[in-house]
C-alpha cells in the first residue's frame, strides 16, 4: 500500500514550548482549579495587549458574549443586532435570553457589518418600537471591521457595542487592538485559533465594574458569606489555571504567530496572482491590520467555471484540508426567521468563497505541496 501522506490541516495548534513552565508551575503548585495566578497573569497580559484595562478569562468566546448580554440587560423580547456573515457562536447567545437576532449583511471591502445596512436596520427597528439592546459587529477571518462608523452609529443611537474579536487576536484599526472600540468585546482560544488553549475565551473591556460582574457571575454568582448564597443565576463560565498556563506561553509568541499568519497570505497573493478568477480578503487601507488568521479567496464564476466545492475535494484527496467560508446566519435553518437587512453580498461570498490552510506551523514544503495542488487544479480551468 502508499504511504498515507501527511495530513495538512485548515488551523491546528501551534504551541511554542514555552508553555510547560506555566503548566508545570500551576502542577507543583497543586493550582488545579478553575482559578489561579495562572488566570490573574493571564488576564492582564490580555488587557495589556488589547490595550484596555481589564480582562476575565473565560471557557469560551461564547460564554463571553452571553455575558456582556446579560450585563447590558436583554432579555427575553429584546432585540440585538448582529452580523449575518459569521459563526453561529455570535447569534446563540442572543437565543439563550429569549432576545430576537437582527442579522446585518456585509460590506465587500472588509466582508464584515455594512454600516450603511446597520444604519438602516437601526432605524426601522426604533420606527417599530424595538430600540435595540446592542450590536455585535465581528472581526471576520481577522479582518478588522469598518469601527469607525460602526462607533459613530452607535454613539449616535446610543447602543452599547461587543465586538466579536474571536478570530482577530493581532489585528488593529486604525492603528487601534481590535477589542479596545467597544463596551466590551470577546476573544477565543479554541484549538484552531492564532492563540489557542483547546478552549477558552475572554471578554475584556476599559469597564472596571463590568468585567467583574463577569467574572462573579462566571463562578455560579456565589455572594461573599461564609456560606453558599446565591442572589442571581450564575454559570461555570471561568477559565482553568491549566489552560491559562497554556495561554500565557502563547502570548509570548504571539506576535511570531502574526507574522507567520500574515506570511501566508503573502505566499498565496503571490504564487496565485496569474489567476484572473482567484481575489483575496484583504486589507483595504492603511487603516486595517489583519492577523489573517485564516487566509480566504474568491473564486469569480464570470471568468470560471471552477467551484470552490471541486478545489475542496481535489485537495481533500491529498490530505490538504479546506474550509468553506462561513455560511451566513439568514441562511440557516435555526435563524431563517429573524429579521435580516441584506445586499446579497454574504451570499455571494458563501457561494464562492474558500479558506486556504493558514496554520502558522506551515513549513515551507507544506505551502509548496498545498500550492502545486492548487495549480493543479486552477491550470485545468484557466
Amino acid at each position: 500500500m502508499p504511504e498515507q501522506k501527511k495530513r495538512i490541516y485548515l488551523s491546528s495548534p501551534h504551541m511554542s514550548g514555552g508553555e510547560m513552565k506555566y503548566i508545570e508551575e500551576a502542577f507543583s503548585q497543586n493550582w488545579i482549579a478553575p482559578l489561579g495566578p495562572n488566570v490573574d497573569a493571564f488576564e492582564k497580559v490580555l488587557a495589556d495587549y488589547c490595550g484596555v484595562e481589564h480582562a476575565a478569562a473565560l471557557s469560551s468566546g461564547t460564554a463571553g458574549i452571553h455575558l456582556a448580554l446579560i450585563m447590558l440587560g436583554v432579555k427575553a423580547g429584546d432585540e440585538v443586532i448582529a452580523s449575518t456573515f459569521t459563526f453561529s457562536a455570535t447569534i446563540n447567545p442572543i437565543l439563550y435570553l429569549g432576545a430576537t437576532p437582527i442579522l446585518v449583511d456585509s460590506e465587500p471591502g472588509t466582508w464584515n457589518m455594512d454600516p450603511d445596512l446597520l444604519e438602516e436596520a437601526i432605524r426601522e427597528r426604533i420606527k417599530k418600537g424595538k430600540r435595540p439592546k446592542a450590536i455585535i459587529p465581528v472581526h471576520l477571518y481577522g479582518m478588522p471591521a469598518n469601527m469607525l462608523e460602526i462607533m459613530e452609529l452607535a454613539r449616535r443611537f446610543e447602543i452599547p457595542v461587543i465586538e466579536d474579536a474571536a478570530e482577530a487576536l493581532g489585528s488593529r484599526y486604525e492603528d487601534r487592538p481590535v477589542g479596545s472600540f467597544g463596551k466590551a468585546a470577546v476573544l477565543s482560544f479554541n484549538g484552531n485559533k492564532i492563540l489557542s488553549t483547546s478552549g477558552g475565551g475572554a471578554l475584556i473591556s476599559n469597564d472596571k465594574e463590568f468585567i467583574e460582574r463577569a467574572r462573579f457571575l462566571s463562578t455560579q454568582a456565589r455572594d461573599q458569606a461564609p456560606y453558599y448564597q446565591h442572589s442571581a443565576i450564575g454559570y461555570n463560565y471561568r477559565m482553568s489555571n491549566i489552560l491559562a498556563g497554556i495561554g500565557r506561553g502563547q502570548m509570548e509568541v504571539l506576535e511570531e504567530r502574526v507574522r507567520q499568519r500574515r506570511a501566508n497570505f503573502q505566499f498565496y497573493k503571490e504564487h496565485l496572482a496569474r489567476y484572473d478568477f482567484i481575489s483575496f480578503l484583504e486589507e483595504e487601507s492603511d487603516s486595517y491590520f489583519s492577523n489573517y488568521w485564516l487566509t480566504t479567496i474568491l473564486i469569480d464564476p464570470a471568468k470560471t467555471a471552477l467551484k470552490w466545492e471541486t478545489v475542496l475535494h481535489e485537495l481533500e484527496k491529498d490530505q490538504i484540508e479546506t474550509r468553506p467560508v462561513w455560511k451566513p446566519m439568514h441562511l440557516q435553518p435555526v435563524f431563517n426567521e429573524a429579521p435580516a437587512y441584506l445586499n446579497g453580498c454574504s451570499e455571494r461570498l458563501f457561494s464562492q468563497g474558500l479558506c486556504l490552510p493558514s496554520g502558522s506551523n506551515l513549513s515551507d514544503s507544506d505551502r509548496e505541496r498545498i500550492m502545486g495542488e492548487l495549480c493543479t487544479v486552477f491550470n485545468k480551468y484557466a
